[in-house]
């Protein structure tokens, strides 16, 4: 996980050179719901367990943040930090087989979902009208993600960090100087799997280097590969703060 930050901040300082700029931190929390979370592992020979359905998650708080650098109108440079953790519990009236354990029917388990994201992103922003504004880009995204399922004296986990490309894009409409609605994320799928990180919400500008940020936020996404299946539904309720500077 800090090797993943670390070479996220050294590529941001590279590319950050330039002193016409301006720089903002926007700041997330609020409370994260599990949708669907479908978990085999490993795909031919464990089973199929859900760990929202099955087992019971129960909503969790969540932070996030991200620092972003924009030269000139066009141009838009930043990088994210985004925890996850999600925590089920429960019984499944069946044999579990889980990575390297097999778990007895009807015992307690206890599984921790760990889905950290770790994103450098670059936006050129095609289109501005004044009131609207559109932009199209690229994200490297950095993933550190863990499963993990124990129950009558046995724990079994699977971890995975690996590197994902994702198109960013953005659509942001400004009803007045004080008030717009904005839709942004990440997205892309391919044979192996898909993923998404989607936000659609209100933006409230009080003053002129402070906005507050109401909204909802999906992120969705899995891999279906020879050593995992796992597709899961995440749901975000957003309140955030912005500081421009």
């Amino acid at each position: 996980m800090s090797k993943g930050i670390l070479t996220l901040i050294i590529l941001f300082s590279v590319v950050c050179s330039s002193s016409y700029a301006q720089w903002q931190l926007d700041a997330e929390t609020g409370f994260v719901l599990s949708g669907y979370n479908d978990v085999r592992i490993p795909n031919e020979t464990g089973t199929k367990i859900s760990l929202s359905r099955e087992l019971k998650t129960d909503p969790e708080l969540f932070i996030r943040g991200r620092l972003t650098y924009s030269i000139g109108e066009k141009h838009t440079i930043a990088i994210l930090v985004a925890p996850l953790r999600l925590h089920a519990k429960g019984k499944v009236d069946r044999i579990v087989k889980f990575e390297k354990e097999e778990f007895p029917a009807n015992i307690q388990l206890k599984s921790t979902y760990r889905f950290d994201s770790y994103r450098l992103t670059y936006r050129y922003d095609f289109y501005n009208t004044g009131e609207v504004q559109a932009g199209l880009g690229m994200t490297f995204k950095i993933r550190d993600a863990s499963i993990s399922l124990e129950g009558g004296n046995k724990k079994a986990e699977k971890k995975n960090t690996g590197f994902v490309p994702l198109i960013n894009f953005k659509v942001q409409w400004m009803f007045s100087e004080q008030l717009s609605l904005l839709l942004d994320g990440d997205a892309l799928a391919a044979p192996q799997g898909r993923a998404e990180d989607v936000f659609l919400g209100l933006l409230f500008w009080p003053g002129k280097n402070v906005g507050l940020k109401l909204g909802y936020r999906v992120l969705e996404g899995g891999v279906d590969v020879d050593e995992v299946y796992n597709f899961t539904l995440v749901n975000y309720i957003v309140a955030g703060g912005i500081l421009t500077f």
